[in-house]
């Protein structure tokens, strides 16, 4: 007989699974809790990038991205979810509270290969190579963001001086901003054991110069092999509205795209900052063919090295996972 509720080693699996997903410098801002076959997520407000990030949309962003890397995982382990979104308004950092049942069929390949995705998507800093033409991403996928009332638009070449002009915008209004300054250099750059950006994981300075549209991080150590500037194809998504709710389904979105393009063998790295900066966020509204909020960017591409740049480090499970065992 079928359990009716996943057990506790399923679900540190299953979350274990869902911190690998990406969020804003990694600040990895989420915490977990399980009690009685319901699995809760709660933004951790303590982890805001307060210079980066007043209004803590990017915060949520991040938190909808594990939540679409939890339900992958657990697709993949044999189990669906059904998910309720802000359950409690009194509560506004109680992000999700999810149920789990038994599918009618079993986990096909493509869930698998998502799976096996989380594992090996990381953000890649330097410049691209084109989208392979031999592996593209799937042609529905547009279709499927709108399970989460997600747009995906691609943004033609043309796009790329506008994308540019955004990204001066915010370096422009970040250059002599103390407290931002100080903030990214906290997060990126050390070797803080369990969150941030180590050095390894950031682009040298020549392959920052060829990606016009990236975070202008501190220098890493991280090297490609590509010299020409950046071809990646950029990702646009954006919502109707720009609310807790919006910001959440477009970190859903957001893995979605991100994990397919992974199983496809392409290089990935969200792009935020153009949408921190009201000017440049009103810029980037400018490209949508339709009324829309933009919420974050995705360059995706192809590389030439084989060597993938070393992933970012994640917290301790036991430090954002509460398991509460059910009364006697």
């Amino acid at each position: 007989m079928q359990p009716t509720v996943p057990d506790d080693d399923l679900i540190r699996t299953a979350v274990d699974l869902a911190c690998r997903a990406p969020s804003v410098h990694n600040t990895q801002p989420w915490r977990w809790r399980y009690h009685c076959g319901v699995l809760d997520l709660w933004a951790d407000p303590g982890r805001r990038l307060a210079a980066a990030d007043p209004p803590g949309r990017q915060l949520v962003i991040s938190c909808g991205a594990a939540l679409h890397h939890l339900s992958t995982a657990t697709t993949a382990l044999g189990w669906l979810t059904d998910i309720r979104r802000l359950p409690d308004r009194a509560s506004p950092n109680h992000l999700a509270q999810i149920r789990f049942h038994h599918g009618t069929r079993a986990p096909q390949p493509h869930d698998l290969d998502l799976l096996t995705a989380i594992r090996l998507r990381y953000s890649d800093r330097r410049p691209f190579n084109p989208v392979d033409p031999y592996s593209p991403l799937p042609a529905s996928l547009k279709d499927l963001l709108r399970q989460y009332s997600v747009r995906l638009t691609v943004l033609p070449r043309s796009t790329r001086p506008t994308l540019a002009t955004a990204t001066e915008l915010t370096g422009a209004s970040r250059q002599f901003d103390v407290a931002y300054q100080t903030e990214l250099y906290w997060w990126a750059g050390h070797s803080l054991p369990d969150d941030g950006i180590p050095l390894e994981a950031l682009a040298t300075a020549n392959d920052q110069a060829q990606v016009d549209i990236g975070r202008r991080f501190p220098i890493g150590s991280d090297s490609g092999s590509i010299l020409h500037p950046d071809q990646a194809t950029i990702l646009l998504l954006s919502t109707n509205g720009d609310d807790r709710g919006s910001w959440l389904r477009a970190g859903q979105a957001l893995s979605h795209v991100l994990l397919e393009a992974t199983a496809t063998g392409h290089a990935t790295c969200p792009l935020t900052h153009m949408t921190e900066f009201a000017p440049s966020r009103n810029l980037i509204g400018t490209l949508l063919p339709d009324a829309g909020v933009p919420q974050a960017l995705i360059r995706i591409g192809s590389t030439d090295k084989k060597e993938s740049p070393r992933q970012t480090p994640r917290r301790p499970l036991e430090s954002i996972l509460t398991i509460t065992p059910p009364p006697p």
